[in-house]
């Protein structure tokens, strides 16, 4: 799972930056590359960036979770050691 979290968010981050770049410079980077927004290869890339931007919420969910779950972890484990 690790991967594939690391995987969609350099790909968001790429996307983030492909807006960027549009809207600071009015320039669309993978438009450029693959020869216009309606190219089948510019489309994959949207659709991938977008899929990436969709799997990082639940990435964003899962850290809040953890963190949540660690932090009642650490507050059980710091209350039993001082009720011993």
């Amino acid at each position: 799972m690790i991967v594939i979290d690391k995987t969609a968010l350099t790909l968001a981050i790429i996307g983030a930056l492909n807006w960027g770049s549009i809207g600071v410079f009015g320039f669309d980077i993978v438009a450029w590359i693959f020869g216009g927004q309606d190219t089948i290869g510019a489309r994959i890339i949207y659709t991938i960036v977008a899929l990436a931007g969709i799997w990082c919420i639940s990435v964003l969910f899962r850290s809040w979770v953890t963190s949540s779950d660690r932090d009642t972890a650490e507050e059980t484990a710091a209350f039993d050691k001082q009720t011993r």
